[in-house]
This record gives C-alpha cells, structure tokens and sequence, in this order.
C-alpha cells in the first residue's frame, strides 16, 4: 500500500541518487546485488545480536532496491533479467532475515514457517497477476497493489527486531496481514480477468 501511494513522494531522491551512481559508472545490477548484500549482512548482523545495525542495514538495502529501478529507467536499461534478479534478490532478503529470526527466536520457528508460507502464497499470485494482467505502470510488468507491500514488509521486520522478544505474536500478525493481501490480490485478479474473458 505504501509502495503504491507513498512512492510518488520520494521518486525525485531515488531519480537523484540513481543519477549519481550511474554517472560513477555503476549499472542498475550492480545497485541489484549491492542491495541484496547489504540486506543478507543485515540478517546476519541480527543472529549475533547487533540489532540496531540490523535494522539500519534493512533499511539501506530496501532503499537501494528502489535506487535501482530509477536507474534502470534513466538509462533506459529496464530488462526482464533485471526484474527477474531484483524479485529473486528481494525474496533472498527476507528468507535470510527470517532465517536469522528462527535462529535467535527458536520458540517461533513454526510461526516463522507459517510467515514463509504466506510470503509464498502472496507472491505467487502477486507474480502470476503481473503476467497475465495488461500493464500500466512505470515497472517493467503489472505492480498489483495490496495491503502488505514490501515498504510495511520493512515496519514489520523492524517491528519484530526491536520487539523480539514477542517474535511469535508479531510473525503470526504479520503472517494474517499478508495471507490478506494474497487474497485481495486474488481476489482482484480474478475480477479483471473475469471482466476481460466477457468482453
């Protein structure tokens, strides 16, 4: 949701930075596996309890995901590999934070599994829609919108590092939260494809 209607208010920074990158000589793949690295440290830094440093590094790599999409598109360098690599690397990033919250947090393994398997279902439609259904967006396929994008996926690990403690009850909210928004996203799908089989 925040994706959706925030992103307007801060495509003039990510245009900004992704012009300073590309004039230094980095590619929009480049910003890609940056990302996912910073991300993948970040999981890691939060199993040996560095858990400020943890959420910082979340955030940079979420930052840095929408950095290079602004690239792709001034250079006009948007391309099925980069999509296919920027969703692959976004879907690393939050397995290994999850990951590491089953490592520290044991107690909420089978609730973190239960999360892991609604990011599945959610993302299978969520993937399956952007190719069946007509683009309109500025992405390279459909952008379904739904409750739970990845900007408050960002809030609820953040959420679940301060509050670890409580990893259990926040993994099963976050866990209701995107078994939602897969089936509002499914729900959507069905009606416009429902309308296009009519016409």
């Amino acid at each position: 949701m925040l994706d959706t209607r925030g992103r307007k208010y801060f495509d003039r920074i990510f245009d900004k930075i992704g012009r300073s990158f590309l004039k230094i000589g980095f590619m929009p793949t480049h910003i890609t596996f940056i990302a996912a690295m910073v991300g993948i440290v970040g999981a890691v830094s939060f199993s040996f309890d560095k858990f400020i440093l943890s959420i910082i590094l979340l955030w940079i790599s979420g930052f840095l995901d929408a950095v290079d999409g602004s690239m792709a598109r001034q250079s006009g360098k948007v391309s099925e590999v980069g999509t296919l690599l920027d969703i692959w690397l976004d879907r690393l990033v939050e397995i290994s934070y999850i990951i590491s919250f089953a490592i520290v947090c044991n107690e909420a393994t089978f609730t973190l599994m239960i999360l892991a398997c609604t990011i599945i279902l959610s993302m299978t439609v969520f993937l399956t829609s952007g190719m069946l259904l007509e683009n309109t967006g500025i992405k390279s396929f459909h952008y379904q919108a739904g409750l739970m994008e990845r900007t408050e996926g960002f809030i609820m690990f953040t959420f679940m590092i301060i509050f670890y403690p409580h990893m259990k009850i926040l993994a099963f909210i976050y866990a209701v939260l995107i078994l939602y928004t897969a089936v509002q996203r499914l729900y959507m799908a069905i009606k416009v494809l429902g309308g296009n089989n009519e016409k």
